[in-house]
């Protein structure tokens, strides 16, 4: 099964059209690929039912499902039931028609869960944003995505309802987790389960998700039913692996996708426990795995370096697995986590456009230092160079992925931007050595090209990342009139070390020493803190923008 193109759509559930109505083009969709037995599926799939209703037919009623540190427990029998319930106010009492869009904001709570649960499973499509937001960051979301009802953790509704007053007044804005007589929650108690899945196509869209990547303006990627258990059927099969005794914790809000597949999809496929944490620090996050008796941790770079800085590292020593995604991990914070409690972090890239991970470590047959891996079953990948083909093995280039997953952008012109006849790709450089692992160089956007010289910008931030001064550091390209471009770093110090020349030569010859000396930082700037998204991802283009304001 090959090759499935717009042309292809089997007869949709949705009675609202307007998800199939902003598919892109045929010509400008990637090709599809469905090369494994587990990736075979039937016409008529709904995802919220193949979560929920076969893990309490799996596992039964009594099951873990969810908990929280704060002693909130829930079995696999009370999610379904809060999903049913719920799922009968948005048909029964909100008027939901299968294919209607509904916004979903809230921080990781069961209540979240179990509400985008009811979303599928009534032939909605979810709209997950971050609750960290604010309304005009908001607005040209909903202004893309057209949703009929907003559920809201009533701790984040303001912003909704300025969304709904200033320009939206059709948006039903229903809130969850407080008191009021309209909250999601009490209108739900008495309402009946045994709720009936709306019979979808596996191919009808069930998730428009905003990016969350580095550049300012958003795209939604549009993602069906089955793409929901594609990636169970190979990152989480093939890479991640959990077991039904498992407790996993992730730091990523369930609206960036690779939360989504850490703390929903993958622990009800396999039976394990999501522990659901709301707002901790790296340095509280490592406290609560020792405490909670976390087996498997998932989180970016960023919480793993900041854990080696405070000294919380011991804590993770109970872990069976841990995985590192949204930015590149470096070398040097993957050996000092192996070294100190022998745990070998899995590390994979993934995209918003792919919905979660499709080339890992767990995919190699072996672990070399550096390497992000190599594509997970299902998926294959390449190096292109910018005439489109591929490259030699050594020789970086764009990385261009195909699998049963891929870019599909909701009516954006951009579309043309990361599909390639037919190739995903993804804006990463990376180069393949002679034995197919691949090796992450930089974003496309962050190679550094000064005198003649390629210099990627992670590896010059992993350097400055080591320097015992620092807790922080980020790396981009500055105009310079004689070299085309210099390495310009925003670094954010430890507390007490003072932000002056000395520190700028410290650091600058802490990078001279490790790395060939022409990838220092000739400029460096101190900052309180990076500019980071919800999601943990650097924001890059602030930085840029800072360089612009204070250029022109």
């Amino acid at each position: 099964m090959t090759a499935d193109t717009a042309q292809a759509l089997t007869p949709s559930a949705h009675v609202d059209t307007f998800a199939r109505d902003n598919l892109p083009p045929a010509e400008l969709w990637p090709v599809l690929e469905f090369t494994t037995p587990e990736l075979q599926y039937p016409e008529r799939l709904n995802a919220g039912a193949e979560l929920i209703e076969r893990a309490v037919e799996r596992f039964g009623e009594h099951h873990h499902a969810l908990r929280t540190p704060a002693g909130i427990t829930w079995t696999l029998g009370e999610l379904r039931d809060h999903t049913h319930r719920i799922a009968r106010v948005l048909t029964e009492d909100l008027g939901l028609v299968p294919g209607n869009r509904v916004l979903l904001r809230s921080p990781n709570t069961p209540i979240a869960v179990a509400a985008w649960l009811a979303i599928i499973e009534a032939g909605g499509i979810a709209v997950v944003v971050m609750s960290a937001l604010r309304s005009r960051e908001l607005v040209p979301i909903v202004d893309k995505t057209r949703p009929v009802i907003a559920l809201v953790d009533s701790r984040f509704a303001d912003d909704l309802h300025t969304v709904r007053d200033q320009g939206h007044p059709e948006l039903v804005v229903v809130p969850f987790g407080g008191d009021a007589s309209d909250d999601l929650m009490v209108r739900s108690a008495d309402k009946p389960t045994g709720f009936v899945a709306v019979d979808t196509a596996a191919d009808d869209v069930a998730l428009l998700c905003p990016t969350s990547g580095s550049t300012g303006t958003p795209k939604i990627t549009m993602h069906f039913h089955r793409d929901v258990l594609s990636i169970d059927n190979t990152f989480g099969k093939h890479g991640l692996g959990l077991r039904p005794d498992d407790v996993v914790a992730c730091t990523a809000p369930m609206a960036f996708t690779f939360g989504l597949g850490m703390l929903v999809v993958f622990p009800l496929r396999a039976g394990a426990c999501a522990l659901l944490t709301d707002a901790v620090t790296p340095v509280e996050l490592a406290d609560v795995v020792h405490s909670e008796r976390v087996s498997v941790l998932a989180t970016a770079p960023t919480a793993y370096k900041q854990m080696i800085k405070a000294g919380k590292i011991a804590q993770l020593s109970g872990l069976r697995t841990a995985v590192s995604a949204g930015e590149h991990i470096s070398a040097g914070v993957w050996n000092h986590i192996r070294d100190a409690v022998g745990l070998e972090i899995v590390d994979g890239i993934g995209a918003t456009e792919l919905l979660h991970i499709f080339l890992s470590t767990a995919a190699a047959s072996e672990t070399r230092e550096g390497s992000t891996g190599k594509p997970l079953p299902g998926y294959r990948a390449e190096i292109l160079g910018d005439d489109g083909e591929p490259v030699a093995a050594g020789v970086p280039g764009r990385l261009a992925v195909i699998g049963p997953v891929g870019c599909r952008y909701l009516a954006d012109d951009r579309q043309h931007e990361r599909v390639e006849n037919g190739w995903n790709v993804t804006g990463d450089t990376f180069y393949r050595d002679e034995d197919g692992y691949f090796f992450y160089c930089a974003r496309t956007d962050s190679m550094i090209v000064s005198s003649g010289y390629n210099i990627g910008a992670p590896e010059v931030e992993a350097c400055i990342d080591m320097h015992p001064d620092v807790v922080d550091a980020a790396v981009i390209a500055e105009a310079d009139a004689e070299r085309g471009q210099i390495v310009s770093a925003f670094v954010v110090l430890r507390s007490g070390i003072a932000p002056d020349t000395a520190a700028v030569e410290s650091i600058q010859n802490h990078v001279k020493a490790e790395l060939a000396p022409y990838k220092y930082p000739r400029r460096i700037r101190f900052i309180d803190a990076l500019p980071r998204n919800s999601s943990g991802k650097l924001q890059h283009f602030k930085l840029r923008e800072t360089i612009q304001e204070s250029t022109s």
